[in-house]
């Protein structure tokens, strides 16, 4: 992180000086940084002016709510510019560099009525306990898309360090930490890439190295989310891929996205690399108040590898009115040939660390093992500091592939985000999660687990 960081500065730095206006921060860094806090929280920043879009009209307050767009994965969101202010950019006196480090530090806390752990709680899965979940330094250029009249570039670098490292870590990428010593904190450079933006048709962005698996309401990193806690869905499906992805806008209401990778959360120099084929659609409606993007994603033979699932996802935003918005999400998933584990096979086959195998059928070495969730957001902004929440999950674990318990799981969570300035925000929930056929929680002890918790996301 140390070395990000001076790479970080060094390019910010060497860019050109803006002219210092009136209203920007004096003194040493510490007290420009120190200045740009207190602004912030008592709502005194000076206003910026409104930035110019080739989108459609954005159909969300970016604050209270992660994002002003309906989101989708792997390309910057075409036509929408880069408006984002940050404390440390502001404070090295750059605060509208192309080149921008900033990042932010997230603690939690969770009381739960487990004792051994939450799982499929994610990421807090360490019962009773304050974490340290994420220390995340960005450093990125962000591609001008707005025009469309001429080629420009982008990049993207994360280093990412804490608890939450246990879920983002692909097999390859310092996952001996993980899958070896099993340490509870580690550190994982979560996103490398490179975007490439052309003028074809609305615009064209193709996006080379390590991103977030494309589809999905949630995200690995933790102001991208409606809450602290994952859903059910998002626990157990794919987190990063490697390799290229194109992203075409045909129109403002239509968007098509092709790929390929080295496979779900692995290393293109893994063992267990399989060259995967992504192929997404995502269709608006003309006011913007529903969006729908469907994505089959890490295509492939589906043999029993290092997290080698064939993935059909579906994502629906509505828009109620300016104050209620709703999002769902669903998605199918299965591995083939997978080990049996059931204990009444003849020589079982040992399954990869890591992967788990899965209960067949009586007599079977292995199975296809199939899974499906669904999940349901329902969102209320209270005003732009403040929003609640409500989210219903569904996920069937067929066969225990991914939870290691062939069951049912539902969880029901209310939860809160309350913004300080633009630069702190807490998110406190209740949650209750329950199996259906067979006893899930607490390490196979309980049926039902009630979670209460908060973390603070504090940006830099």
């Amino acid at each position: 992180m140390t070395t990000l960081f001076a790479l970080a500065s060094t390019l910010v730095l060497s860019s050109p000086a803006l002219p210092q206006s009136q209203t920007e921060p004096t003194g040493n860094v510490f007290e420009r940084i120190a200045s740009y806090y207190k602004h912030d929280w008592n709502n005194t920043l000076p206003a910026s002016a409104p930035a110019t879009r080739r989108a459609l009209d954005a159909p969300l307050d970016a604050a209270p709510f992660p994002s002003s767009d309906w989101g989708y994965g792997g390309s910057p969101i075409i036509g929408t510019p880069d408006g984002n202010s940050y404390p440390l950019m502001t404070a090295l006196k750059h605060p509208n560099s192309r080149v921008k480090v900033y990042g932010w530090i997230a603690p939690s806390f969770n009381y739960s009525t487990s004792h051994k752990n939450n799982f499929p709680v994610t990421y807090d899965v360490f019962p009773n306990s304050v974490v340290l979940n994420q220390a995340v330094v960005y450093v990125e250029r962000q591609p001008d898309t707005v025009q469309n009249t001429h080629f420009d570039y982008g990049f993207h670098l994360t280093a990412l360090y804490g608890n939450d490292y246990r879920f983002t870590t692909a097999k390859d990428y310092f996952s001996q930490q993980l899958l070896q010593k099993n340490r509870r904190y580690g550190f994982d450079p979560v996103l490398e890439y490179l975007d490439l933006y052309f003028p074809v048709k609305q615009g064209l962005n193709i996006r080379i190295g390590r991103f977030l698996s494309v589809p999905g309401i949630e995200a690995q990193l933790a102001p991208n989310n409606y809450n602290m806690t994952h859903s059910l869905l998002y626990s157990i499906d794919p987190f990063t891929d490697t390799g290229i992805y194109g992203t075409l806008k045909l129109s403002k209401q239509w968007i098509v996205q092709l790929g390929v990778s080295a496979g779900h959360d692995v290393a293109p120099w893994s063992d267990d690399r399989k060259a995967s084929g992504i192929a997404c659609l995502n269709y608006s409606t003309g006011t913007n108040h529903d969006n729908v993007y469907v994505c089959a994603n890490g295509i492939n033979d589906g043999k029993y590898a290092y997290n080698n699932l064939q993935d059909y996802d579906a994502t629906w935003y509505h828009r109620f009115n300016a104050k209620w918005h709703m999002a769902t999400e669903s998605w199918y998933m299965y591995e083939r040939q997978v080990p049996n584990v059931a204990g009444n096979v003849v020589n079982p086959i040992t399954p990869e660390i890591g992967a788990n195998g899965a209960f067949c059928a009586p007599g079977q070495l292995t199975c296809t093992a199939p899974e499906y969730a669904i999940v349901n957001y329902v969102n209320r902004e209270v005003n732009p500091h403040l929003m609640i929440g409500f989210r219903s999950d569904l996920l069937n674990d067929k066969k225990g592939q991914r939870t290691g318990i062939a069951t049912k799981y539902t969880e029901n969570t209310l939860y809160a985000t309350k913004y300080f300035g633009s630069s702190v925000m807490l998110r406190p929930e209740i949650r209750f999660d329950h199996s259906w056929d067979k006893k899930a929680y607490d390490n196979g002890a309980a049926r039902n687990q009630f979670f209460a918790g908060a973390d603070l996301i504090y940006k830099f």
